[in-house]
């Protein structure tokens, strides 16, 4: 059987990608270091002249290592120099630390992929979030302010947020150039944006309804929106740095999630409200009250099956208590 018209020698990256791609111009095809190779390769674990690769009569590739010292491998089954194998279907071969793959005029190509042109997002949408953003941490510093409060005072609360929040979409567009070869910092900024602004929202929403409709067990999704809101955010920055690996991140971050909320429900097991506050610190302003006014029977009422509970945790406070200690003080 004759050897193809035309074949390619391709470096493979980390990622699987192809980093270098040489043409092959005649067989058989020398592989290393020198010059003198067909196919020459910058690595200094290879030898000058470390493997061949030959068309056999019966129209199949073999891989013959030539004297070197590291040698290589073919479908996972390692050679030493001298030794020869034939290449699989695939074409993949390694030599040394350099993964390689044969390509020929003969093989079968895939076809053809659509080429996926994100849709442009509207300009003004990123700068929109950042002034929310913005906006949400001076009104919070501000309410917890006295009034006479200096300006420079507001540096660190509005700053450090937007500090983190830059430097937390550059590292996701670090590991897109990594993996995905493009460095989409935008994207990555209005995602975090989207999921912080969310968030700052709900923390002003949920406890306005709660007081509103006298929902305090609306409450409980304070203490959830938070690790929630994380893991949807690094679910959908990592869709975005390896996306064929979608699945398997998707159940990873959902175990750690599982975990967190696990540990959080054990840490709070003798409170009232596993998730959420046991109460609103500040009540929004009464002209949003919505719910029924009830009388002051009502509380007292509903407070009286909270006198068992406390004498139980008085008694369990004075476990080892000493009459005679206190008397002699």
């Amino acid at each position: 059987m004759n050897a193809p018209d035309a074949a390619v020698v391709e470096l493979l990256g980390p990622d699987g990608r192809v980093a270098l791609m040489q043409r092959v111009t005649g067989w058989p095809v020398r592989i290393g270091r020198s010059p003198a190779c067909d196919i020459v390769l910058d690595d200094p674990h290879l030898a000058a002249e470390h493997a061949e690769l030959q068309f056999t009569p019966e129209g199949r590739v073999q891989l013959k290592l030539l004297d070197s010292r590291n040698g290589g491998s073919v479908a996972g089954k390692r050679l030493a120099s001298g030794a020869a194998a034939v290449l699989p279907a695939s074409g993949a071969f390694q030599l040394a630390g350099c993964p390689l793959r044969l390509r020929t005029s003969a093989d079968v190509l895939p076809p053809e992929q659509a080429l996926i042109v994100h849709p442009t997002r509207h300009w003004a949408l990123l700068p929109l979030l950042l002034l929310s953003m913005l906006f949400f941490q001076w009104v919070d510093h501000w309410s917890q302010s006295d009034p006479d409060t200096r300006w420079i005072s507001y540096a660190a609360p509005l700053l450090g947020p937007l500090a983190f929040v830059l430097g937390w979409a550059g590292l996701w567009s670090l590991a897109s150039k990594l993996f995905q070869h493009r460095f989409p910092f935008a994207t990555h900024l209005r995602r975090a944006l989207v999921v912080l602004v969310v968030l700052q929202v709900l923390d002003w929403l949920l406890p306005a309804v709660a007081y509103a409709l006298s929902w305090p067990r609306l409450m409980a999704l304070d203490g959830l929106t938070l690790p929630l809101a994380s893991a949807a955010l690094v679910a959908w920055h990592a869709r975005l740095v390896w996306p064929g690996a979608q699945r398997t991140l998707n159940i990873g971050i959902a175990a750690m999630l599982l975990l967190g909320l696990g540990l959080q429900v054990a840490g709070r097991q003798e409170q009232q409200h596993v998730f959420g506050p046991s109460y609103l610190a500040a009540l929004p302003p009464p002209a949003l009250r919505m719910a029924r006014a009830h009388p002051p029977e009502d509380l007292i009422e509903s407070l009286k099956p909270l006198k068992a509970e406390l004498a139980r945790q008085a008694r369990k406070d004075n476990d080892g208590f000493d009459p005679d200690d206190a008397g002699g003080e």
